[in-house]
């Protein structure tokens, strides 16, 4: 198995950065890539608000969109779309808006049937970066048919290491994703050492042999905000995330219950920043009806870049509890900003963050009402990370890019 990875293990976040790849310096990516735009085409479609592995999609579309053709593919069926087009529609999906279906709508009918004119070029790199129809029993057969060159992004292995905190039937399906997955690469790419490990595991399970792999890193998309202006307010806390079952949304909003009850006004608020998602039901419940957090809780489903770096800023440290993670996101852009993190102790977390944040069990829950408690203050724990923060290094988008240029020289050139 051939592995190379962003940093070394010595290189953690809280120091110097260390370990660099071994990248050719006459490295040469083909005019003609092909990235799959299938998830993003839906995602934007629907209005919805970007996910963490949507901002990785996005973040491949602007590095490659000028070398690149567009795939889509539905129910089975793909097709790539001729040059032209393909520019027009990276540039929708760039763009997005309230416009989008009514643009999308008058250009894809021409776009489809244009798509037949020039096939793929066999030898020709096919990025899936968003998972998006890695189940389809035919994925494979198209790109042994067209003699593409797979390289895929693997998020996480979660709804297989962790099925109970996913969707009825979401085990079966990424088990094929993966299958595919491994079956069809020529390359992987995942987003931690720690998912990297996971798709190890799983491909010796499976008896499939690992094609070549790098941990690449993710960025984030954190910046400083402008200096607050006014009284501060109350003090509160911030947990990013889809409201899902693996995040532990509930232990929060238990614990915040008992806060409420126990110090009342003087409570600090929980700011809560997702959408909805799956496997949530009691969480949920809880927003809805539970008329304890009222005025102590705030949900916002929606929230733009300067106003979530506003708040991240602002607060006394960003919460996340979850029971399984293939990277997080959140996490470096709080570090990056400069507030201080409170979280589950996961390999991953540890892997991308070093030993700044406060790490705490999952599943402890007066360990994490003790520390929040304190956090409302400045304890020793705070003002260690405070001083530790300046120092952090957050990985950035050219190191994960040089990272996967090595792995695409090294895959066209076999």
């Amino acid at each position: 198995m051939y592995e190379r990875a962003i940093a070394s293990p010595e290189a953690l976040p809280g120091g110097a950065k260390g370990g660099d790849l071994p990248i050719p310096a006459d490295l040469l990516i083909p005019a003609d890539l092909l990235i799959d735009v299938s998830r993003l085409i839906w995602r934007v479609w629907t209005g919805r608000l970007p996910t963490g592995i949507d901002r990785v999609c996005l973040a491949y579309l602007d590095r490659y969109a000028d070398q690149a053709r567009a795939v889509v593919q539905k129910n089975g069926w793909r097709r790539v779309l001729a040059r032209a087009d393909s520019q027009a529609l990276f540039a929708l999906l760039a763009k997005g808006g309230p416009g989008f279906r009514r643009r999308l709508l008058a250009m894809a009918p021409g776009a489809l049937l244009r798509s037949g004119v020039r096939p793929p070029r066999p030898g020709m790199a096919y990025l899936n970066i968003g998972h998006t129809g890695l189940e389809a029993a035919g994925l494979p057969l198209w790109i042994a048919r067209n003699q593409v060159r797979a390289i895929y992004l693997v998020h996480d292995l979660i709804p297989i290491t962790n099925p109970e905190f996913c969707r009825e039937g979401e085990a079966e399906k990424h088990t094929r994703r993966m299958i595919n997955a491994l079956g069809s690469a020529s390359g992987v790419i995942a987003n931690s050492r720690s998912t990297l490990a996971d798709l190890e595991r799983f491909a010796a399970a499976q008896r499939i042999a690992m094609p070549l792999g790098i941990a690449a890193w993710l960025a984030g998309q954190a910046h400083r905000p402008a200096p607050r202006t006014g009284a501060q307010e109350r003090a509160y806390f911030v947990t990013i995330g889809t409201i899902e079952g693996r995040k532990n949304h509930i232990l929060l909003l238990r614990l915040w219950r008992r806060m409420v009850e126990q110090m009342g006004s003087a409570a600090p608020r929980l700011v809560i920043i997702g959408q909805r998602g799956w496997e949530a039901d009691h969480a949920l419940a809880m927003l809805d009806r539970c008329n304890a957090l009222r005025g102590h809780v705030a949900e916002l489903g929606s929230c733009e870049d300067d106003e979530l770096a506003r708040l991240l800023a602002g607060a006394r440290a960003l919460l996340m509890p979850s029971f399984a993670e293939g990277f997080g996101l959140p996490l470096i852009e709080a570090l990056e900003i400069g507030t201080p993190v409170i979280a589950s102790d996961l390999p991953v977390f540890r892997e991308i963050a070093g030993d700044i944040p406060t790490y705490l069990p999952s599943w402890d829950g007066v360990g994490w009402e003790r520390t929040i408690g304190e956090f409302v203050g400045d304890p020793p724990e705070r003002q260690r990370q405070l001083a530790r923060l300046p120092g952090y290094c957050a990985p950035d988008w050219d190191e994960h890019f040089r990272a996967v240029d090595a792995l695409l020289a090294e895959v066209l050139a076999a």
